[in-house]
């Protein structure tokens, strides 16, 4: 309660608006934001208009647009404000609720020790007390009975009354139900304090909502009776001062009355060690009682040293609740800053706001501007571009028309029967027929060519297909086969983990040493043995697979072409066997390359003899070959390995069975015969299976008889379509070579025509100087006279071509005025419309410098928010560990609580030895088991150490109830001792 009366006191003033408050007020905001606007929005350009109507449409398209703008920014407004009303009111519900429990609380706890003083002490002068601020509680409402049940339960309840004087406790309780009545009836008359600030108010809230934890998310409180009202009335009309002046009379009188009880009590300690010492004067006659005399000696002197602890840890109480008093208000301090750092990044965050509105209405500005600028643009190119087509092919068709008059004017003048006539016409003609007539055939030979090579490459590409697949298939297997490998390996090393654990822990169980060299001579012995074993085996298996090898390659030496596949296979399989072994593997090398060269020349002798006849036997027994020696090589792969890892394990055993004794020598011996016979029948049935899969294998070969047949007539087909493929190869050579052959003979043959072309004209101009020379005697009048004619008829047509030209010249120059006209206009508008833009640009340039700018203030407030949270978060701590020393000193107040009940009982009982003998009990009923409270407690839990009885605890692991029957923390076999309490 002094804790309480400080902190109203000091925390009065600090604690501000809070940080759900509005950072400033709308009125300001708008008008911030019309001043910001007004500068920013230009003038809106409207384009062309008719009419005054036209106008108006546009001015109220325009205005309502921008009223749509602000209704939206106004609706986020009223949603922010909305949720901030909602918090502060449920602030002020949660506050109201607190001060009322409060005030409830304090008023039993006076009237509490206001009665205990008049059991005590009937004949004490009455106090009075102080009134509080409040109106007297009647029945609480139900929302207070809720919080009572929240608070400590003793509180309300008074303490019993003595055995001793039970009509007094009687008159006692019955004067104070009537000293209550006459209370409330003088506080239900007094007037109500004079009227003040309203800080008082949130001063006291401040407080006691730090006193209190705040309901979150708790459902919406039920109305307050009228007492509660009026208690709030009052809160709000009194002052700091007067709130501050009630608060230290109430203190004072609760610090009276608890010293007087604690002076009453001290009375009564005194008087009950006097009576004590009387008794044991009294006893001292009696040499009979001696022993119980000392006894209770004893007793009196740790009762008193208890008495003294129990002051002690008063002390140490009160220095805490000082503390922790002041920590609390350095905790308010705390959260006034925090509280004020929040109304600063709420300002932030409303200017971000701002800022952001102002860029979506400059974005929404510069994408109208952009759409406008590109509409006008696009319209003005489009009519730009079909007026100048339009144009263009106007003039392409005139000069279309041009140039069709010139060409018909030239072939008018040539006749075509002179141009058939001449020699030069004739043999190109010749030639050409004869050209024609190879081409068409090289064509359809070319053709031919194309769809042999067409099929050609189809069956190569289902080839290449078929081989895929069969790649594909193997290396699953493979991958299939690995992954098994790596199952099996990480089983092993799994079981060997468990081997080393069991073996390091049966080393430290056991550290004797006894005789160990003459055990460890025979096992070594033993070992070496079994080493020479293992090497027989290693070499009999060695040898195994030298004949298999031989084997397979007498079998290659029989396989033709595909044998050179396997070989490959068998080398590559042979060459990681290799690695493994030592020197013994490079002499095998040799003789097997040696072996390889002389089966290689037998090969290559009966592949030329029998390689017609037996090559469908041979694929055949290639696959069975195949699939032999895999099975073989990959069952002596996997005994070579499991003799190597049983190397390894022996060795590791033999250094580890150096430090062990002969216990652990026997078991780990028959772990070892355990796991050879395991390993034997694991090979065994391997053995079985293989068996079971050769006989399946054998069975099938006698079913598939038929498959195999149409295996061969499907190869023969093969070879007989490489036969063709191979035929066709050879044509389409032969036909290359044919063409070059007839292009050279074209060559040849053009040469050939050149000159005698020339030879022509050489004789043509011979004959033609001669019949000149002979003809114009004769035909010179005529050619005169048809020349003159010709001339008059071409001057008439070149007039009126000339004319026509004339006045297409005309029409073509007026044109052009036209379009330079038109192309001085349009650039003109260009030149505007380039301007335009790049005011556009430059407006778009600062918007993206306001946003970088904007971004900029956004980065700087999110990193205050961030050192904020930091500060939040290690204030939070502070609160954690407060809350850990609050629970601390609640537990030394229980057991304060605790020795002031023995104390009381001490009252109760008259006599000394019924109060040891009490005690006696008690000491005892603490060290019986609390679940079953008949055995003592035997039994410790490491986890959590608590202490019960063994027959409990074995029978709670037993029933599957791990967990202490105290706090709930579970346990295992080995987290429950016994011990002994002496």
């Amino acid at each position: 309660l002094a804790g309480e009366g400080k902190m109203s006191g000091a925390g009065g003033g600090k604690r501000p608006s809070g940080g759900d408050s509005p950072p400033g007020p709308p009125e300001k905001k708008s008008k911030k934001e019309e001043k910001t606007t007004t500068t920013l929005i230009e003038p809106i350009r409207i384009a062309g208009v008719s009419s005054t109507e036209e106008m108006d449409m546009k001015v109220l398209q325009f205005k309502n647009k921008k009223l749509c703008e602000r209704l939206e920014q106004r609706q986020a407004m009223e949603d922010e404000l909305r949720e901030k009303i909602e918090k502060l009111e449920k602030r002020q519900a949660t506050d109201d609720t607190t001060l009322l429990i409060v005030n409830r609380y304090w008023s039993q706890l006076e009237e509490n020790v206001h009665i205990l003083r008049k059991r005590i002490e009937p004949e004490a002068p009455a106090t009075s007390t102080p009134a509080p601020p409040s109106v007297p509680l009647s029945d609480p409402s139900p929302m207070e009975e809720d919080s009572v049940n929240l608070a400590s339960p003793t509180s309300a309840v008074p303490p019993p009354p003595l055995p001793e004087a039970q009509n007094e406790g009687e008159q006692a309780e019955q004067q104070q139900q009537e000293e209550c009545q006459e209370e409330r009836q003088e506080e239900q008359q007094q007037p109500p304090p004079p009227s003040g600030s309203n800080t008082s108010r949130k001063i006291s809230v401040f407080v006691l909502c730090r006193l209190l934890p705040y309901p979150d998310a708790s459902p919406p409180p039920p109305p307050l009776s009228e007492n509660a009202k009026g208690f709030l009335a009052t809160l709000e009309q009194s002052s700091e001062e007067e709130l501050t002046l009630h608060l230290q009379d109430r203190m004072l009188f609760s610090k009276e009355a608890i010293a007087c009880l604690v002076c009453v009590f001290d009375r009564l300690h005194s008087r009950i060690d006097s009576m004590c010492k009387q008794v044991q004067a009294a006893a001292c006659e009696d040499d009979s009682q001696s022993d119980i005399i000392s006894v209770n000696h004893t007793l009196l002197e740790e009762n008193s040293r208890l008495r003294d602890l129990a002051t002690l840890l008063q002390g140490r109480h009160h220095k805490m609740s000082m503390e922790y008093n002041e920590l609390v208000d350095k905790v308010t301090s705390s959260e006034t800053k925090v509280s004020e750092m929040e109304t600063t990044v709420e300002d932030l965050q409303w200017d971000i706001e701002k800022l952001r509105n102002r860029e979506q209405k400059l974005n929404k500005h510069l994408a109208e501007a952009m759409e406008q600028v590109l509409f006008l643009y696009y319209t003005h190119v489009s009519y730009n571009v079909s007026f100048r087509m339009a144009e263009l092919e106007k003039l392409q068709v005139g000069a279309a028309g041009g140039c069709e008059g010139e060409r018909e004017m030239d072939l008018r003048n040539i006749p075509e029967e002179v141009v058939k006539e001449t020699l030069e016409y004739k043999c190109l003609q010749s030639q050409f027929s004869l050209l024609y007539n190879e081409s068409l055939g090289v064509k359809t030979q070319l053709d031919e060519a194309r769809a042999l090579l067409l099929t050609a490459k189809n069956a190569h590409l289902r080839q290449i297909e078929h081989m895929e697949s069969d790649e594909l298939s193997l290396q699953k297997k493979l991958r299939t086969e690995v992954i098994q490998l790596e199952d099996t390996l990480a089983q092993v090393r799994k079981e060997y983990e468990m081997l080393r654990i069991e073996f390091e822990q049966n080393l430290a169980a056991n550290e004797q040493a006894g005789p160990i060299n003459r055990e460890m001579r025979h096992l070594i012995s033993s070992l070496q043995n079994h080493n020479l074993q293992l090497k027989g085996d290693v070499q009999r298996y060695k040898r195994k697979l030298r004949e298999t090898q031989m084997e397979i390659n007498k079998l290659r030496c029989q396989s033709g072409d595909t044998g050179v596949l396997i070989l490959e296979e068998t080398t590559s399989d042979s060459i990681d066997v290799k690695k493994e072994e030592d020197e013994d593997q490079e002499e095998e090398e040799e003789r097997r390359k040696e072996l390889e060269r002389q089966r290689a020349r037998e090969r290559e002798r009966e592949a030329e003899r029998e390689r017609e006849r037996e090559r469908e036997r041979e694929r055949q027994r290639s696959d069975e070959l195949k699939r032999k020696d895999s099975d073989t090589l990959k069952m002596l792969r996997v005994e070579l390995k499991k003799a190597q890892e049983s190397q390894k394990e022996m060795k590791l055993l033999l250094d580890m069975y150096k430090s062990a004794p002969k216990e652990q020598r026997d078991k780990v011996q028959l772990m070892a015969a355990e796991r050879k016979s395991k390993a034997e029948v694991d090979e065994l049935r391997m053995r079985v299976r293989e068996l079971e899969e050769r006989e399946r294998k054998e069975s099938k070969k006698l079913a598939d008889e038929d498959a195999l047949r149409k295996i061969r007539v499907a190869e023969e087909t093969i070879e007989h379509l490489q036969k063709k493929l191979a035929a066709t190869k050879q044509e389409e050579e032969a036909l290359l070579s044919e063409m070059d052959v007839t292009g050279q003979a074209f060559e040849d043959m053009q040469e050939q025509n050149s000159r005698l072309l020339q030879q022509l004209r050489e004789k043509d101009d011979a004959n033609f100087k001669l019949m000149s020379e002979r003809i114009k005697s004769n035909q010179i009048y005529k050619l005169l006279k048809e020349e003159k004619e010709e001339l008059a008829d071409q001057v008439l047509t070149f007039k009126t071509q000339v004319d026509a030209q004339l006045l297409v010249v005309q029409k073509l120059e007026e044109k052009e005025g036209v379009l330079q006209s038109t192309l001085a206009a349009l650039e003109k508008e260009l030149a505007v419309r380039t301007q335009a833009l790049e005011l556009n640009k430059r407006k778009a340039v600062e918007a993206a410098q306001l946003a970088e700018d904007l971004k900029v203030q956004l980065e700087h407030t999110q990193a205050k928010l961030k050192e904020i949270q930091v500060s939040v978060a290690e204030n939070r701590t502070a609160r954690e560990r407060e809350s850990s020393n609050l629970k601390r000193a609640q537990e030394d107040l229980s057991r304060l609580r605790r020795k002031l009940e023995k104390q009381k009982k001490v009252e109760v009982y008259s006599d000394a030895d019924e109060i040891l003998q009490e005690e006696i009990n008690q000491y005892k009923a603490k060290l019986r088991c609390p679940c079953c409270n008949t055995r003592d407690k035997e039994t410790v839990l490491t986890k959590c150490f608590h202490v019960f009885c063994y027959e409990c605890l074995k029978m709670r692991y037993d029933t599957r109830q791990r967990k202490c029957p105290k706090c709930n923390c579970a346990f295992g076999a080995n987290d429950f001792h016994r011990i002994y309490i002496t």
